[in-house]
Parts: structure tokens; C-alpha cells; sequence
């Protein structure tokens, strides 16, 4: 039986990144369309945790590896120890989140593999030998379906397009290994984390981003997402610009997020932006002129001044509290 294996990523903090859930989640779903088995692959420091809470995630079984090496992510270490199990198991698939590190690690994986492959995939169709890929072009104004030809396929994930693995299935086996680690020319030097209260931009549930229309002023924005215990986002231009920092950015060359609620204030819509959160499940739009293009994927729009409007938005919802 063929194998499909995805690759479960820890964070710096040593907990499990929640796109992997969602890569899970498709790594279920493909291998049930190709008649394939659902294998994990963790390497970390101490992976004992991380696959206890990875057992009833639907995989027959989950590799781990523990070494000093993987206690931080480089990918000179863990590309060929993905590689090697790959080859080792004869897997047909392997895939992980369309995260930084995901898109990272399985380009060299891909290469090592001599495999063809799709990225940011948002859809697995077809059965069998005849299993194709949907993946976004041009901003996701096209959706191009993709068939890979070479015997093992390599795929990153666009997790924000699958639910995350439920966690209700059998207790997958565990099973360790012992890799042979090459030698890296880089080394891991430091991990400066930016510290907030709010959740993460990826993760959050509620999105409240702004754009050009704040002239650079976030308060009224950051009010609104402390109020609804939101994540601040934010358009290219405002990164840009200078004004926020560029881990809030919100799109096509930033975050791709989809939030159940979504609040786009003094936002114009550029299709760069929109390909980052059009996905999301309702979206809110604010601005001053009726014919921006972000009004077109809102769910509701307001046509106002963003500095009058989020005052008032707050002060209702603290109302209903």
C-alpha cells in the first residue's frame, strides 16, 4: 500500500504549529482518495509530547526522531531526514503546511527526492492513479489543477483551505528512528520572538487589518481587535510604508489567513490583499469610497470614515457585553 507522509512541525516554543492539523487534515483526505496510508514524520528535541497529542489525528503511524540537532528548525538537517524516511517507507506523497518552514524544507526535500512538485495546494481531486491538485496563480484569480507525473509527489499545503484533524481517530503506532544527520554549514544562532497578547495573525479566529485609509494611525484598529480578542493585519502598503511592522502583512507576498470574522478598515482591496483573505468565513469592509474592490468579496460594507465607524462599532459591542 502506498504511503502518504506529512510532516508535523513544532513551533520555536516547542509546541505543535496548528497549520500542521490542517496539513493533517489533507494528508487524511489524500490518502483516503489514492488508497493510501496516513503516516507522520516529527523530529524534534524531545518528541514524546508533540506525538501523544498527534495520536488521534487519523495516522496509521507517526515517525519520530529525537536528536539536540532538531531542537531548532534548519534545513540542511531536516531535509535529508525527510528525504531518507521518504525513500525509506516508499511513500508516494510528501507534503506539510504551506508555512515558512514548509516552504522551506520541501523544495530541498522535493530535490533530494528527484520528485515533481505543487505547492500551496487548496484542493485534492480525483482517486486512485488519477489524483490532481488545485493550486491558486495570478493572486487567485486562477486556479490552476495540477497532475504530477513522478513516482514520489511532493505538495505544501495552504492550511487555511482544510479544517484542522479532529483528533478523534485511532491511536496511531509511534514508532522511532534513528537518522544518520549530514553535517550543516549553518548553525542556529538566536530566535528573537516579537512578544504580544494578541493571538497569532495565521491562527486567530478575528481579523481586524487596516490599510492606507488609517494615515498610519492603528489605535482605533488595535482598539477593536484588543475589544474582540482579534489579531491585527494590515495591507502591503501600510508595511510599506513603515507604519506596522511586516509580520502583520495581510496577502499574496504576506500572511494567508481565514478567519471566521474578518474586518478590513480603511482597506481598498488590491488583488495582492485579497488573495491573502478572501477565503475567510465573513468579511467586514470599511471605507470611504464606495467603488473599492474589497467591497466586492464583503459579506457587509459600510461606506463611511473608518475613525467614526470603529469608535461606534465599539462602543456597541461593549454594550452588548
Amino acid at each position: 500500500m502506498s504511503i502518504v507522509l506529512i510532516v508535523a512541525e513544532q513551533q520555536p516554543d516547542g509546541n505543535l504549529r496548528k497549520a500542521s492539523l490542517n496539513a493533517i487534515a489533507a494528508g487524511k483526505q489524500l490518502a483516503d482518495k489514492a488508497g493510501a496510508e496516513l503516516h507522520l514524520v516529527l523530529l524534534s528535541k524531545d518528541p514524546s509530547k508533540l506525538a501523544e497529542e498527534l495520536k488521534g489525528s487519523g495516522a496509521k503511524a507517526i515517525h519520530t526522531a529525537a536528536a539536540p540537532e532538531f531542537e531548532h528548525y534548519l534545513a540542511e538537517v531536516y531535509a535529508p531526514v525527510v528525504a531518507g524516511l521518504a525513500q525509506e517507507l516508499k511513500a508516494t506523497f510528501v507534503g506539510a503546511a504551506s508555512t515558512a518552514q514548509g516552504k522551506d524544507l520541501l523544495p530541498r526535500v522535493a530535490a533530494r527526492l528527484k520528485a515533481a512538485m505543487a505547492t500551496d495546494i487548496t484542493a485534492i481531486n480525483g482517486s486512485g492513479a488519477d489524483i490532481t491538485f488545485t493550486r491558486p496563480m495570478w493572486a487567485g484569480n486562477v486556479f490552476a489543477e495540477v497532475k504530477l507525473s513522478t513516482p514520489v509527489q511532493v505538495i505544501s499545503i495552504r492550511a487555511t483551505e482544510f479544517s484542522p484533524a479532529a483528533g478523534a481517530g485511532a491511536s496511531a503506532e509511534v514508532k522511532s528512528f534513528q537518522p544518520k544527520l549530514e553535517a550543516a554549514k549553518t548553525k542556529f544562532v538566536s530566535f528573537n520572538e516579537v512578544k504580544s497578547a494578541r493571538p497569532e495573525l495565521t491562527e486567530a479566529s478575528v481579523v481586524v487589518s487596516g490599510g492606507r485609509g488609517t494615515k498610519g494611525d492603528f489605535k482605533e484598529v488595535e482598539a477593536l481587535a484588543d475589544l474582540l480578542g482579534a489579531a491585527v493585519g494590515a495591507s502591503r502598503a501600510v508595511c510599506d510604508a513603515g507604519w506596522v511592522p511586516n509580520d502583520l502583512q495581510v496577502g499574496q507576498t504576506g500572511k494567508v489567513v481565514a478567519p471566521k470574522l474578518y474586518i478590513a478598515a480603511g482597506i481598498s482591496g488590491a488583488i495582492q490583499h485579497l488573495a491573502g483573505m478572501k477565503s475567510s468565513k465573513t468579511i467586514v469592509a470599511i471605507n470611504k469610497d464606495p467603488e473599492a474592490p474589497i467591497f466586492q468579496v464583503a459579506d457587509y460594507g459600510l461606506v463611511d470614515d473608518l475613525f467614526k465607524v470603529l469608535p461606534a462599532l465599539r462602543e456597541g459591542i461593549q454594550k452588548l457585553k
